[in-house]
């Protein structure tokens, strides 16, 4: 498209908006909103990844165009339901639309949406205390920002300068995000190899390998090579959701320790009652040395990431305390949804729901496992980060696609493709879980005949 005149511009911006305002379209009006977003989308939205989605793919004759949620449930443009059960990969921990949360953001919105950056922001500070007290150990002193990887990546600036070490240790399939330097701990190459080089001196160990972690830093140390600090994700969840030994994180902690190396503990996708705890180091008791946050943090409503460490090693930040620095992170709206997601997450106990509903949903699971073998190879999970693995890529794919067309959303992980994640909102019901595992049943029962 050549660019147009500003008059004709204008008139295109506000039919849109029209549509957006409008309290009713007509059935034409919806179909023909769905035809053109999947001709906008793939003329000028990174074009190419319309095809991968079952939105287009499996939808019929109209793409199913995302239009309103609430709880656990989707609806598209025309009318479509949907029982979530991939939770936005993972923010929609307090489901969609949670009032409370809503309201926080409405209430802050009143008065004014983005912050001067001059005046001091009071949610900003509130949410800070509130994260101080909520995590383990005395991880006092946060900064906000827009999305895990920008926590990943403040938490590797934080590390290098309180060290003065540029080396870092990372889990072989880790995930951290797509940034260049939360690239450089990415533990597959399909992501890593187009944009070499990246950061130097980034090592790779097998996850659940507290020896391996050890004989790394024994290497790095005897060649002289500085490690500011080991990364890990308590669970792995783009890996296909690969939960440790309960050992592993104890033992390198103190692996950690001796070594005088950081631990940052990322907490993007695993944080705010996820794996059935607060923070999924509360499995085991462990305190890293930096934590990041994301996703699930606002509540579902607005964006907000956060890294969080100690009093000690803030103090390296002190000096210039602008020396990392954001337009957005820690807007008032973002920190409003931040402290009602809190608020719902703990008042609800979604981390005890998350625990109970995902032993009950891996247990149902593994019956239909055990049901249809030559579909299903592996159920494994931590609260109600769930993975059903598939025995072969075309059979994962069958899965996802049948599921989407009974109306249930899920979808693969980037290192496992035939691997499928559940992520569903940590409140869902047992009658909601119970349909899914009907649905998911008659999928399976599809996929092997």
């Amino acid at each position: 498209m050549k660019r147009l005149p500003a008059d004709q511009v204008l008139a295109e911006a506000t039919r849109y908006l029209r549509l957006l305002e409008a309290k009713e379209l007509s059935l034409e009006e919806r179909q023909a909103l769905a035809q053109e977003t999947v001709d906008n989308i793939a003329a000028h939205y990174n074009r190419g990844f319309i095809t991968y989605r079952k939105s287009v793919t499996e939808a019929g004759q109209y793409a199913a165009l995302e239009w309103a949620g609430q709880g656990s449930r989707l609806c598209d443009i025309l009318g479509r339901e949907y029982i979530d059960c991939l939770g936005g990969f993972g923010i929609f921990n307090a489901g969609v639309n949670h009032p409370r949360i809503i309201r926080a953001v409405q209430a802050q919105l009143g008065r004014m949406a983005l912050n001067s950056q001059e005046l001091l922001e009071p949610w900003r500070g509130a949410l800070s205390r509130v994260l101080a007290a909520a995590t383990p150990g005395e991880l006092n002193n946060c900064f906000f920002i827009n999305n895990g990887t920008d926590a990943i990546e403040g938490a590797l600036k934080l590390a290098r300068l309180y060290t003065r070490k540029a080396g870092f240790i990372a889990a072989l399939n880790g995930f951290h995000g797509k940034s260049l330097g939360s690239l450089s701990l990415m533990g597959k190459a399909m992501f890593r190899q187009p944009f070499w080089p990246l950061l130097g001196d980034v090592y790779y160990v097998p996850f659940g390998d507290a020896a391996a972690v050890e004989h790394e830093l024994a290497k790095a140390e005897t060649v002289g090579v500085g490690i500011a600090a080991v990364v890990l994700e308590p669970v792995q969840g783009e890996a296909g959701v690969i939960v440790p030994p309960d050992d592993y994180f104890p033992a390198v902690r103190d692996i950690c320790t001796r070594h005088g190396v950081l631990l940052i503990a990322d907490e993007v996708q695993t944080g705010m009652g996820r794996t059935g705890k607060l923070f999924g180091v509360d499995h085991w008791d462990v305190v890293p040395d930096i934590m990041c946050l994301g996703k699930s943090l606002g509540g579902g409503v607005m964006p907000i990431s956060a890294f969080i460490s100690t009093s000690t090693i803030w103090e390296v930040l002190i000096p210039n305390p602008i020396i990392h620095s954001t337009t957005f992170g820690g807007n008032p709206l973002a920190c409003a949804a931040a402290l009602a997601a809190i608020e719902v997450t703990l008042q609800e106990d979604l981390p005890g729901q998350a625990a109970n509903s995902g032993a009950y949903l891996i247990g149902e699971m593994r019956k239909l496992g055990e049901k249809y073998p030559g579909a299903v190879f592996d159920v494994r999970g931590k609260g109600l980060l769930i993975a059903l693995e598939l025995q072969t890529q075309e059979i994962g794919w069958k899965v996802a696609a049948g599921l989407f067309k009974r109306g249930v959303l899920v979808a693969g992980t980037y290192a496992r493709a035939k691997t499928l994640r559940f992520e569903p909102a940590l409140g869902i019901s047992r009658q909601l879980l119970d349909e899914v595992l009907s649905r998911l049943e008659d999928t399976l029962r599809e996929a092997t005949t």
